[in-house]
């Protein structure tokens, strides 16, 4: 058995009691491949063992049930082939049935009747008789000896076969527990931190998590971790920004110049909001101080990111750089194209566009005066990343909705600067939690446009059931014959493409009986249509030669299609409240007055009750994704592709907040003060990050 400091990393079969088939099986299982593995996935849940049934009292609507007594009766019982261990267990108020269909050499080794025992089980209820399946059975004496809460961890059906059930994992945490000292377990925070937050030491944290004498002590074991996981977290991303602000340089934007100018004082069409103002007051102080920005810009659908994009890149134009501006899909660079032609041909600006359908001598015509800097400023898709793409003199980079790239594509636009690498603004128009951005995007300056401008008309949210399908029908009739469009979503069930296509296929020809053609024409886009077709009926669609768009997809976020006036979402419970308020974003985008109409079944769930009601409330989109965050989790709200970003043990973003906060609080005053983690008091801090691999190499390099 290896001991000393490297205990905990001994391979998981050397555990007693585990060996190498269950090793084997812990492994594939959950990635357990050490003690330190073992010792770090936590019980899910506790079980309260303080409190005992009595048989009298127990009925079919009780999901868990202890209790006390002793078996009058066990005799083996065998149907067909299949075999079952049947008792008779009593107290002094009466009787119940237990059962048993696995396990029964063992049960039969150890329960004696007439010896008092102690059973905790789930309650079964067969042809109106109560009894206990399978329940955890412990002599009285040992009970009375055990923790008060008892911990229960996660299993799957393999482990469960091979005696690694919840009550088989208790065993080996008990066996690996005994064998730990506290110099296993070094502090990995400060003293002074420890003090101030009421923590008790690792050794007792680790302990106590597992198997907690009681409440409070759990409760304090639990604050710990969750303390250390977002602390860790905050501490590597306030490096990499401590760290980029230090060592990357960027080019000084230091006058505001004649193009931002004429632009503010003589182009614009509107007043700026005062959240407008305050970002482009933000984006300036970075752009002048010779440090590099890396800065998230979050608004709200609606709420003028554009505008903020076209100063932006008028501060580069002014200081003698070029700007692009790199979009995920053709559709929305052609949009961000025209509104930038729209906005800044009239002040001699170049805009030049480019994607993977310019080709031939356009192409060469585009890049030619790209190198030459005849264009200020190239917008166009990932086709902007080739290395054929080459400006005189970039020095401002802005990615829209910036999560549908991979950082290797990021990074490759960011070398495209010659002296310098070019300020980054990122752009999203999906209103993320604080939580949310403090954990996703903690290394980056955030900005946020939480201000709509005046005079908007606010979309009306409406709810309708399928009784109501033919007013929802005439009503789209009069929107179509006042020259308006019209949306209509269906859900993405992930489960089947297949079912996706025909729901798709139903309600396609279902609209068709209420909208005949040639008199009305409608467009389809589903998952199955390749991107040029998609982007063909997204076309149609804008150029108003189709009246209603019909989509599995969410509609791409950003695309402007100012005519459209009603978006009507079919089972509208599917969605998550983010999508929801995503989706009704599509309108509202001109003049007139929008609406988004929610059809749902009659049967909905307590949850979706809940979402549907703060769509037909809010438009708020900050108000909304705190909602969903509340009822569905950090993982389901920001997408499975980010989820690994999340992957805490026991931090909850929607509950953890003051938690997530005292954290990031600490982690930014130690880094202001003592950025290399220098002073004496914080070298558990330093050690523990220089340790772990999963905070990146970066911290093994602070001497």
């Amino acid at each position: 058995m290896p001991t000393g400091t490297d205990f905990l990393s001994s391979p998981i079969e050397y555990l007693k009691g585990v060996g190498p088939t269950k090793g084997e099986l812990l492994k594939q299982e959950f990635g357990i491949h050490t003690f330190r593995d073992l010792l770090h996935d936590f019980p899910f849940r506790y079980i309260d063992k303080t409190k005992f049934h009595k048989i009298r009292d127990i009925h079919p609507q009780m999901d868990t049930v202890q209790v006390k007594g002793s078996f009058s009766h066990l005799e083996e019982v065998t149907t067909g082939k299949r075999k079952r261990l049947v008792g008779l267990f009593r107290d002094d108020t009466g009787a119940i049935e237990v059962v048993w269909f696995q396990g029964i050499r063992w049960i039969r080794e150890f329960v004696r009747v007439n010896q008092r025992h102690v059973l905790y089980g789930k309650v079964n209820v067969f042809q109106k008789r109560i009894s206990l399946v399978h329940p955890e059975v412990e002599l009285e004496a040992t009970a009375e000896a055990r923790p008060n809460l008892s911990p229960v961890y996660r299993s799957t059906e393999k482990l469960n076969s091979r005696g690694l059930d919840s009550k088989g994992r208790r065993k080996l945490m008990s066996m690996l527990l005994q064998q730990i000292k506290p110099g296993d377990l070094p502090e990995n925070l400060s003293q002074y931190l420890i003090e101030r937050l009421k923590f008790e030491d690792r050794f007792t944290t680790m302990k106590h998590i597992h198997f907690p004498p009681d409440q409070e002590a759990l409760n304090r074991a639990r604050n710990r971790i969750k303390f250390e996981e977002l602390f860790f977290m905050q501490m590597a991303l306030l490096r990499t920004r401590k760290k980029r602000r230090l060592s990357i340089r960027g080019a000084v934007f230091e006058k505001v110049g004649a193009a931002f100018l004429e632009f503010y004082e003589k182009q614009l069409p509107f007043q700026l909001t005062d959240a407008q103002k305050r970002v482009v007051k933000e984006i300036r102080a970075d752009l002048g101080s010779g440090k590099q920005m890396n800065r998230l810009l979050q608004g709200d659908v609606g709420s003028g990111k554009t505008v903020v994009a076209v100063m932006t890149c008028l501060l580069a134009i002014d200081n003698g750089y070029q700007a692009c501006v790199m979009a995920p899909t053709e559709i929305l660079a052609q949009q961000h194209f025209r509104s930038f032609v729209d906005y800044l041909e009239p002040i001699g600006i170049q805009v030049g566009f480019l994607s993977g359908s310019v080709k031939g001598k356009m192409r060469k015509d585009v890049l030619g005066r790209l190198e030459t800097g005849e264009l200020h400023i190239m917008i166009g898709t990932h086709a902007l990343i080739e290395p054929k793409v080459k400006f005189q003199n970039l020095g401002l980079s802005i990615i829209d909705e910036q999560h549908r790239f991979g950082v290797a594509q990021r990074a490759k636009l960011w070398r495209k600067g010659t002296v310098t690498p070019p300020h980054v603004l990122v752009m999203t128009a999906t209103p993320i939690p604080r939580t949310l951005a403090m954990t996703l995007y903690g290394d980056l300056d955030v900005s946020v446009i939480d201000e709509l401008p005046p005079g908007r008309k606010l979309i009306k949210t409406l709810h309708r059931r399928e009784a109501n399908r033919m007013q929802v029908v005439k009503f789209m009739k009069t929107q179509i014959a006042a020259g308006r469009q019209v949306y209509v979503i269906y859900p993405l069930i992930e489960e089947s493409e297949k079912l996706d296509l025909q729901n798709l296929q139903d309600g396609y020809e279902e609209l068709l009986s209420y909208f005949p053609k040639p008199e009305y024409q409608i467009g389809v886009v589903h998952g199955r249509m390749s991107s040029e077709e998609k982007d063909h009926e997204m076309q149609r669609f804008v150029d108003r030669k189709t009246q209603i768009l019909v989509s599995t997809t969410v509609i791409e976020v950003g695309v402007d299609v100012p005519n459209a006036t009603v978006m009507i979402i079919e089972n509208a419970e599917r969605f998550g409240l983010s999508q929801l308020h995503q989706l009704r974003g599509r309108v509202g985008r001109g003049g007139n007055q929008s609406w988004c109409i929610l059809m749902t079944n009659y049967a909905l769930s307590k949850q979706g009750k809940e979402r549907i009601r703060m769509m037909v409330q809010s438009t708020n989109g900050f108000e909304i994704a705190e909602a969903d965050l509340r009822m569905r989790g950090p993982g389901e709200v920001i997408g499975t592709r980010q989820s690994g970003t999340l992957n805490f043990r026991l931090v909850n973003l929607a509950e953890d907040t003051r938690i997530l906060q005292t954290a990031r609080a600490i982690a930014e005053r130690i880094m202001d003060r003592d950025p290399w983690l220098e002073d004496p008091k914080h070298d558990p801090i330093r050690k523990y990050l220089a340790a772990s691999s999963i905070y990146g190499k970066d911290w093994s390099r602070i001497s």
